[in-house]
Order: C-alpha cells, then sequence, then structure tokens
C-alpha cells in the first residue's frame, strides 16, 4: 500500500522498494578476510609489534632457544632505553655475526620462511641480537667488585637472573667474553652497554663494544611461544639503586634517583577484526578459528 502525503501525492520516501543487501558468500568473504588479516599483521609488525626466535643460548635463563617473543617497535621513539630492559638491536661492524645450525630448507620451507618474514615470526638476521641494557650514556660499568660482581657507577649489581657467570680466574681480554672481569668502560653519548644473561656464553658489549641507541629495535616485553612459558619480561629491582644518569653543560655525568618506570601501552586491532565478522553473520565459523604461532 502506497502512503499519500496530505496533497494527495505519493510520500516520495516509498517510492522506491527497499532492496535487501545480499550476503556474500563464505567462499568469496574468506579470501577477503585473510588478506585484510594479512595486512593488519603486516601494518602491526612493520610500526608496532614484532615477534622474534631466539636462535641461541646467551639469555638463559631468561630466555630459552626456541622462544618467541613480543617486541615493542614504538616505545623509544617516545622514550630513551632503561637499565634492565631486554632489547633487540642492530649489531655493529665490531659485533661477530651469529652463527646458528639449521638444515637447509626445501621448497615449502622456503615459502614458510618468507611468510614469517613477512609478519615477522621467523628467525632473526644474523647481525639481529638480544641482551639486557646494563649502562645508559655516562654511566661507568667495570666488574668486578670484591664479591664478582659487576658494578655500575660504583654501584654493586645483585642480579638474580645470571645462573651462569663467567669464570673469575681467567685474565679479561678485550676481543673474547670468556672473563667475567673487564676494565672499566664510561658508556659514549649516544649508546647503551648490553650484556646477557647467560655470561658464561654470551658475546656482548664486554668485547664487542657498546651499542648505538639509533641500532635498537625495540624492547622485548613477553615470551608468547611456547605458550608453558608465556611470561612477561619486566625490569628486575636490580637497578634500582642506581638511578638514572644525566648529563648538563660543562658538568660530568650524576646519577640521579629514577621518577618512574613507565608502562607500555599495547594496542591489538581486535575490534576491526570483530567488525568485519560480525557483518559477516556467521558466528559459528568465528568461534571455530584457531591461533597459531
Amino acid at each position: 500500500m502506497r502512503t499519500l502525503d496530505e496533497d494527495g501525492s505519493v510520500d516520495p520516501w516509498h517510492r522506491r522498494p527497499r532492496r535487501i543487501r545480499r550476503q556474500m558468500p563464505l567462499w568469496q568473504e574468506l579470501p577477503l578476510l585473510l588478506i585484510v588479516a594479512f595486512c593488519l599483521a603486516l601494518l602491526i609488525r612493520t610500526f608496532l609489534f614484532q615477534a622474534f626466535f631466539i636462535p641461541s643460548g646467551s639469555m638463559e635463563d631468561t630466555l630459552l632457544i626456541g622462544d618467541r617473543v613480543l617486541v615493542n617497535k614504538v616505545v623509544y621513539d617516545v622514550r630513551d632505553p632503561r637499565r634492565g630492559e631486554v632489547v633487540v638491536f642492530r649489531g655493529t661492524d665490531r659485533w661477530v655475526p651469529q652463527q646458528t645450525q639449521e638444515p637447509e630448507p626445501g621448497i615449502a620451507g622456503r615459502f614458510a620462511r618468507t611468510i614469517g618474514d613477512l609478519v615477522g615470526v621467523s628467525r632473526p638476521g644474523e647481525k639481529d641480537f638480544i641482551k639486557r641494557v646494563v649502562g645508559l650514556p655516562g654511566d661507568r660499568v667495570r666488574c668486578c667488585d670484591d664479591q664478582g660482581r659487576v658494578t655500575v657507577n660504583d654501584i654493586p649489581l645483585d642480579e638474580p637472573y645470571v645462573i651462569q657467570d663467567s669464570p673469575l680466574d681467567l685474565p679479561p681480554n678485550p676481543r673474547e667474553c670468556r672473563s667475567r672481569r673487564f676494565d672499566e668502560v664510561v658508556v659514549p653519548p649516544g649508546q647503551i652497554f648490553v650484556m646477557g644473561d647467560h655470561r658464561l656464553v654470551s658475546q656482548d658489549a664486554r668485547c664487542q663494544g657498546p651499542v648505538p641507541i639509533d641500532n635498537v629495535v625495540g624492547r622485548a616485553f613477553m615470551v608468547v611461544w611456547p605458550s608453558s612459558r608465556w611470561a612477561s619480561l619486566p625490569v628486575p629491582e636490580t637497578f634500582a639503586g642506581v638511578g638514572r644518569t644525566v648529563t648538563t653543560a660543562g658538568d660530568s655525568p650524576a646519577p640521579v634517583r629514577p621518577t618512574g618506570s613507565g608502562g607500555v601501552l599495547l594496542l591489538v586491532p581486535v575490534s576491526a577484526a570483530a567488525s568485519v565478522l560480525a557483518r559477516s553473520g556467521r558466528p559459528g565459523w568465528s568461534r571455530r578459528r584457531r591461533l597459531h604461532p
């Protein structure tokens, strides 16, 4: 039935029948959802977060071989690294490339590696390293005190995360990190002094030098795989008494008490994906999805 206005004309809102939007069939919708998910993963990997594979034991027992850690790539765009944080960085020319044993991949393996490189879950490059920040620009780092501890600005560090330390009886060698002892290092401006938690095997700033902050990719803040080791990577209380070092014009670096540890904002584009799935009208298909590492 047509609706008439007061003057007897046909109501314009009812002149045309409403069109019912047809649902997209699953065989068309599924590839579209996969493309959207892939693009979101690529954007997140490039600008926000990236998963890194741990190929060596230099951070044991904090990180084990085969662990995957999630790295925040934007946190150091708004602030500098802090002592105790675990960071991923590109080594300088002094840093010896990591040597990892892995079988020669087949066609399927090479394809999987390419996809992994795009979304950020593949093995790191031979110049990518993960270590703990021990010294900031201007810090004086050395080892050891009378109890064999590393000191920062003459403050000894009690490091519960170091399970296997280097021996004290070996003489220091500037080309090898086998000895626990090393001469005092004043961290240059714009650089950080990093060390592995497994000091017995870690090749780090003790013998390969500090790392420019510009080379830092981001902060590793969570172990995401395997599921049995799912845990955060907080900053230990080890460095609470050291404070931070600031430099003023004409003055030498002086330790200052920290004003706060700061937090990490985790951005997850769940709402966008949920919106797409909600429009699909297939809640049962949504419940059957599986998450893969």
